[in-house]
């Protein structure tokens, strides 16, 4: 990220450089001290030059504060010699200025190196320069339309060097937040095609209980780490936070009481889910795997939530492996009637239920966004 923010301000550098160049060809019949003005161009040319090189080098050593401060002080020598290589006056004059635009690259330097507040202290000199080019223009009086000009320049480029600064630290911040994203993601990728897959199969054919127990408690504590905690931690909004937990809390209990085994997916990032669609999503999924268990004898269970789906709303889907039934021939219960269809229909949802003797039960959940 700051390799390319140098890059942009080397291009910067040699854009300004040869607009200041043509200025001062165009406007040369109006210096009085034309070998103070190729001095200026000169310095501010080496600077660019070397700060070429350098980038090819090694660009990180353009952020360090003394390259800044060098930077900084040729375009105050801009600004400030303005006021001696031109005839009186012309610091509010309708032309063209030596220090313009080359100075502004030093302080957007200083904002991106330094950070907001001393990217704006860089600002704030070369304002103060460009009021002593105005004494060193013999200018002594200074009216409302002069010192708004003064003022003007001071205010522009204090908060180029503070808002690049800031910039600069979002765009910062927003990589660190990326880098660990995409370590924790390969961490949980390489854990869960290793150690959780081997304590799957320990669970399963662990002879004694205690040990499949533990197998299973410590193969989900693992993927709360890796799967419950990563969507808060990445910035999504809390109700995704929220839901996730819920519906992890929700399978670990299908898991202890019934001793089976349950997965949640989902399939993207749940925005502007509430405390109260939370509650009953996570509720209406916790009695559907409680009916899994308890009358299906299911031992797998997953839990889908898929938050795009744009004809519908939010979309759960708790599918297991149980015994199934005929929703023809079965009267609805307490926990299907009140537990799940209720909740939905409470927050203008909807449940559906498909099933057939041996081939499981599939319960089907819509709430609108």
């Amino acid at each position: 990220m700051e390799r390319g923010l140098v890059q942009g301000l080397t291009a910067f550098r040699w854009a300004a450089w040869g607009w200041m160049a043509a200025v001062l060809l165009i406007s040369r019949h109006r210096l009085e001290r034309p070998w103070l003005a190729v001095t200026l161009v000169g310095l501010a040319l080496a600077v660019t030059v070397a700060g070429t090189a350098r980038f090819r080098l090694r660009p990180d050593a353009l952020l360090r504060p003394g390259p800044v401060a060098v930077e900084l002080a040729v375009g105050a020598a801009l600004v400030l010699g303005d006021g001696w290589a031109y005839g009186a006056d012309h610091a509010f004059s309708t032309s063209q200025s030596l220090g313009s635009v080359w100075p502004l690259a030093g302080v957007l330097m200083a904002g991106i190196a330094l950070g907001p507040w001393l990217g704006a202290a860089g600002g704030v000199v070369l304002g103060l320069a460009r009021v002593g080019a105005t004494l060193a223009n013999g200018v002594r009086e200074y009216e409302a339309g002069r010192i708004l000009s003064l003022t003007n320049t001071i205010v522009f480029y204090a908060v180029a060097g503070g808002v690049a600064g800031y910039v600069v630290c979002l765009l910062r911040r927003a990589e660190q937040e990326i880098s660990t994203a995409r370590a924790r993601e390969e961490l949980a990728r390489t854990l869960h095609d290793g150690v959780l897959q081997t304590l799957a199969v320990v669970e399963r054919r662990a002879d004694d209980p205690a040990l499949a127990r533990l197998a299973r408690d410590q193969e989900r504590e693992l993927r709360d780490y890796l799967f419950g905690d990563a969507t808060g931690a990445n910035g999504s909004p809390p109700g995704a936070a929220e839901l996730a937990a819920a519906l992890r809390a929700a399978a670990a209990r299908f898991e202890q009481s019934f001793g089976g085994r349950a997965e949640v997916v989902l399939a993207g990032e749940v925005d502007g889910l509430g405390p109260a669609k939370v509650d009953a999503l996570a509720g209406a999924v916790g009695e559907a795997l409680t009916n899994a268990g308890k009358h299906g004898a299911a031992t797998r269970a997953t839990v889908f939530v898929d938050p795009e789906d744009s004809d519908r709303g939010i979309f759960c889907s708790v599918k297991d492996d149980g015994s199934g039934f005929d929703p023809a021939t079965t009267a609805e219960g307490v926990g299907l009637g009140r537990s799940i269809r209720g909740r939905m229909e409470e927050l203008g949802g909807r449940a559906e239920v498909a099933s057939a003797p041996g081939e499981g039960t599939e319960v089907r959940l819509w709430l609108p966004e």
